[in-house]
C-alpha cells in the first residue's frame, strides 16, 4: 500500500533519486540535480496555494520512503491530466497503480473534473498497464515533441462514472 502526501523542501534528495537512472529514460532523459529538485518542490508548493487550483503534486510513499511523484493538472475546467514517476527500485509492485487510483478519486471529487487523460512513451508499456488498471482506456496516440523529434505517445482517457 502507498500513501500520498504534499511535497516538502527536505524531499529534494529523495526527488533526485527518483529522477535518475532508468526512471528518466522515457521522460526528460536527464537526471534532476539537487537545485532542480528544490525548484520543482518550490513550484509545487506555490501551485498548491493558487486559487483556483490548477495543479496538485504528491509524493508517493511506501513504508515512509518517498519512492515517486504523481501530479494532477487541470487543463480545462472539466478535464485534467495525470503523470507519475517512480524510483526504479520500486517498479513492478503496484505502487503507481495505487497512487493513480487515489489521484483519480481526487480528480473526480475534490477537483470536480469529469475527464482525465494520460500519456506514456511507446517503449514503456508498463506505464500503459498502470493506466489500464487505474481504469483508463487507450484512445490513440498523440505526438510529443522531444529533442529527437516527434514521438507518438500512447494516449489514455478516463471519464467520471466510467
Amino acid at each position: 500500500m502507498v500513501t500520498l502526501r504534499a511535497l516538502a523542501l527536505d524531499d529534494a534528495p529523495a526527488l533526485t533519486r527518483i529522477y535518475s537512472g532508468a526512471s528518466v529514460r522515457h521522460t526528460t532523459g536527464r537526471s534532476l540535480t539537487l537545485d532542480q529538485a528544490h525548484d520543482k518542490i518550490r513550484t509545487a508548493l506555490a501551485r498548491a496555494a493558487e486559487s483556483p487550483r490548477a495543479q496538485w503534486s504528491w509524493g508517493i510513499l511506501h513504508e515512509g520512503d518517498l519512492i515517486g511523484l504523481i501530479s494532477l493538472r487541470r487543463r480545462t475546467p472539466a478535464m485534467g491530466t495525470i503523470s507519475y514517476i517512480l524510483r526504479e527500485d520500486s517498479w513492478g509492485n503496484g505502487y503507481a497503480t495505487h497512487a493513480a487510483h487515489q489521484v483519480v478519486t481526487v480528480a473526480f471529487t475534490t477537483a470536480g473534473l469529469n475527464r482525465l487523460e494520460a500519456m506514456h512513451h511507446p517503449d514503456n508499456p508498463a506505464s500503459g498497464r498502470v493506466l489500464a488498471k487505474a481504469g483508463f482506456t487507450r484512445v490513440g496516440t498523440a505526438d510529443r515533441h522531444t529533442e529527437l523529434g516527434a514521438v507518438p505517445y500512447e494516449l489514455y482517457a478516463l471519464e467520471s462514472g466510467a
